[in-house]
């Protein structure tokens, strides 16, 4: 990892031979990882210049630098699909399969696979650095390659290794652009698993926090804590759709197929030149002259037999490979399916805790604000109480001549008088408020 980044980094020295002497050194394993072009910038401004790192069948990667119409032609993609490939755009999680290349946006891994090549936009991130060294160490690691041989007019397809060219015949088999959806589907879900994980132990400290104490810095935490939750859960629930939708349409997995596909265009290119070749051959006896009358057309009818039987066969073979192509890849994408499903899961009970955790701080502030109507409810009776005090002094304080002011115990006996009737009211009221269950008992 630390071989690629300083690969990828502008290197130290000023002058350009150094420049170009850092980016052609050899690492400690004897390949180059990255070679033929200078990495003084991932994008030339003005010449409209992006670079990519290209990885082949073999594992040899390397850095070049096209514009954006020569790798429309040299990968036969729209311009739209591109564009779902610039860093400068945040497009969500898609897989496209194409006629000749898949468009891959997992997080931070975008790339086009096609069947020889794996074209992905040079970037200082370490994942996808990681991407890279681990799609290397797999195609080195199986030594499984593709050999095309040829007896006469037939053509087999065989793969074996490349040291002694043995047939293998493992049902494991995958074609290379397989194994370079494979690693990004592993890169994103690992990507994706590592920040719900980070998420899970932020998360349960902070809300077992916050249910011992409410304040307003830890109900601000939550809150930035839940909007990355939901973020991330529609990240992941972006990635599980699509590899949904994959799993339910057959057509876009038989679409992505690129290796039968080729096998398939170049079967009939070879068998265009070997019927040329048998016209070639047969010339002589059909540019001779003869009667129209003696001469059936047995040249004619070998040829249009042939070419029946040719078709018929390929049609079969197709289908059968195309078959076992989709329920390689279904079962390739159902294995992701469930890791991603399991990370969904993770956040889906995390977001379920932060909802049953915000319902008990609910119901916490809903006992203390009961609490508070409760003692409000005393409170005013209270008042009400002592406003009776007030009336009586009210009435007494009037100015005008009463013959009860010419006895001396009478202010006395008013006090008692009005205190009892008082505590008989508040209490009278504080049943009612039981009776009614208004109050706890």
């Amino acid at each position: 990892m630390a071989d690629l980044k300083e690969r990828l980094l502008p290197p130290k020295p000023a002058s350009a031979m150094n420049l170009r002497e850092a980016s052609y050194r050899p690492s400690a394993s004897g390949r180059q990882p990255f070679q033929g072009v200078d990495v003084l910038g991932l994008k030339k401004r003005g010449q409209g210049l992006r670079s990519w790192i290209r990885v082949d069948t073999s594992g040899n990667s390397q850095i070049i630098e096209v514009d954006k119409f020569t790798m429309m032609r040299r990968c036969d993609l729209p311009a739209r699909d591109l564009r779902l490939l610039d860093p400068l755009f945040v497009y969500p999680s898609t897989i496209l399969g194409r006629e000749k290349a898949i468009v891959v946006n997992l997080e931070q891994i975008r790339c086009i696979i096609t069947a020889d090549e794996v074209l992905l936009l040079n970037s200082l991130d370490s994942y996808v650095l990681q991407y890279v060294v681990e799609l290397q160490r797999r195609l080195t690691t199986t030594g499984v390659g593709e050999v095309w041989q040829s007896d006469g007019a037939d053509l087999s397809w065989r793969r074996g290794n490349r040291n002694d060219n043995s047939l293998n015949t493992s049902p494991d088999y995958l074609p290379f652009e397989f194994r370079a959806l494979e690693v990004a589907l592993e890169a994103a879900c690992t990507f994706l698993d590592s920040q719900a994980a980070e998420l899970e132990i932020e998360a349960y400290p902070l809300l077992d926090e916050l249910t011992s104490k409410i304040s307003t810095l830890n109900l601000e935490r939550v809150r930035r804590l839940k909007s990355r939750l939901v973020a991330l859960t529609r990240r992941v629930q972006k990635v599980r759709d699509e590899i949904e939708q994959l799993m339910d349409d057959d057509g876009d997995m038989a679409e992505m197929y690129l290796t039968e596909k080729k096998r398939r265009m170049e079967a009939s290119f070879y068998g265009d030149q070997s019927l040329v070749g048998y016209r070639s051959t047969d010339g002589a006896s059909i540019s001779a002259p003869v009667s129209p009358v003696s001469s059936p057309p047995d040249s004619r009818k070998l040829e249009k037999s042939l070419s029946i039987a040719r078709s018929r066969h390929d049609s079969m073979r197709s289908s059968e490979s195309t078959t076992d192509s989709i329920e390689e890849l279904e079962m390739l994408l159902e294995a992701y399916f469930v890791v991603i499903d399991s990370t969904l899961n993770k956040l889906t009970s995390l977001k379920e805790y932060i909802d049953d955790t915000e319902d008990f701080i609910n119901i916490q502030l809903d006992n203390v604000r009961n609490q508070l109507i409760q003692f409000e409810l005393l409170l005013t009776t209270a008042t009400f109480v002592v406003a009776i005090f007030g009336v009586v002094a009210g009435i007494f304080g009037m100015n005008f001549p009463i013959s009860l002011f010419d006895h001396a115990g009478a202010f006395r006996w008013v006090l008692i008088i009005t205190g009892v009737t008082g505590v008989v009211i508040f209490s009278a009221f504080v049943w009612f408020f039981k009776y009614r269950r208004l109050m706890p008992l």
